[in-house]
């Protein structure tokens, strides 16, 4: 039977609730730990250690891919455009000649679009150095990046061992007022009182072109490689109006609510939420299914070179 353990810092009381249940798989939704979202991939950590298998991505992808600078690193590291930004905390003093204008601020560490509205977009270096002290108060450290213009693409992916794409989900900004800024902010996401939530849509475009499709694709599968994620995943892109592809954020363990954007893509596939929830327990039941210590004669004899035998 499924039972909820929640997971806090006190490591003794958690392990000690897996061993009493007696648990032999986590699906692993932790987002935070006691609301410090830096912590999100300490759940898995444990998990490791302790040989209890779980659903989604390994402790150091969550952690690597929870750190907005830090992936961005690691993808543009393998030649995947990023938009060029510049890392800001008490420490460090603002250079507004390096950065192209507009700019969006957004927290190095937060999820859920938390801390990312309207007044996050600067058009000018005046207006940065204004309010951007505001932002380090509250967050302590936030990424400034140029501001993209141009398409907003969700990939969702699932699978295992690789992960393939989902229907490509789209954000459509073509109902807000002019004097807002294209963005995916908080308020959009959460708040459906508000203008944002109320007049951006997710859409399933149809119209992509072949070769489009295949470049956001092709540069979704890469990321999710490179950041090692695992059974399901999501990366969010940029278009331009060169049809150059920025990364924006990866999401590693993404939402699963029922309204949420890989639910939706998943729905658009042709499964339904049980059917998805059911091919995310499969990854992890395939992973701890026992392998054989020798392959069977027949798969030897099958064998068309002996270089696969050998590193």
């Amino acid at each position: 039977r499924p039972v909820v353990i929640p997971f806090t810092k006190d490591l003794p009381l958690f392990i000690d609730r897996l061993k009493r249940e007696s648990v032999q798989m986590v699906f692993n939704l932790c987002e935070t730990v006691d609301e410090d979202a830096t912590l999100c991939g300490h759940p898995a950590a444990v998990l490791e250690l302790l040989g209890v298998p779980f659903t989604g991505s390994p402790s150091m992808s969550l952690m690597i891919s929870t750190d907005k600078m830090l992936t961005k690193q690691v993808v543009h590291s393998s030649g995947i455009l990023t938009p060029e930004s510049v890392l800001l905390n008490k420490q460090t003093d603002l250079n507004a000649d390096v950065l192209t204008f507009p700019v969006i601020v957004k927290p190095q560490f937060e999820d859920a679009s938390i801390g990312i509205d309207q007044n996050s977009v600067f058009t000018s270096p005046q207006a940065l150095e204004q309010g951007i002290h505001d932002f380090i108060v509250r967050f302590g450290s936030v990424i400034v990046e140029e501001y993209i213009d141009g398409r907003e693409f969700n990939v969702s992916l699932m699978g295992y061992p690789s992960l393939a794409p989902l229907p490509l989900a789209e954000i459509d900004f073509c109902r807000l007022p002019e004097n807002l800024h294209r963005i995916v902010g908080y308020r959009a996401k959460w708040d459906p009182t508000s203008l944002e939530y109320q007049n951006t849509r997710r859409i399933f475009p149809e119209n992509l072109s072949p070769r489009l499709q295949k470049k956001i694709e092709n540069t979704a599968r890469l990321c999710s490689r490179l950041l090692r994620i695992r059974d399901y995943g999501r990366i969010d892109m940029r278009v331009d109006h060169k049809e150059n592809v920025y990364v924006l954020e990866a999401n590693a363990n993404p939402c699963l609510s029922p309204d949420g954007g890989f639910a939706a893509a998943s729905r658009k596939s042709g499964l339904s939420y049980d059917q998805m929830v059911a091919k995310i327990i499969e990854s992890v039941q395939h992973r701890i299914s026992p392998k054989p210590m020798f392959p069977d004669s027949k798969a030897l004899s099958q064998e068309s070179s002996p270089k696969n035998h050998f590193l």
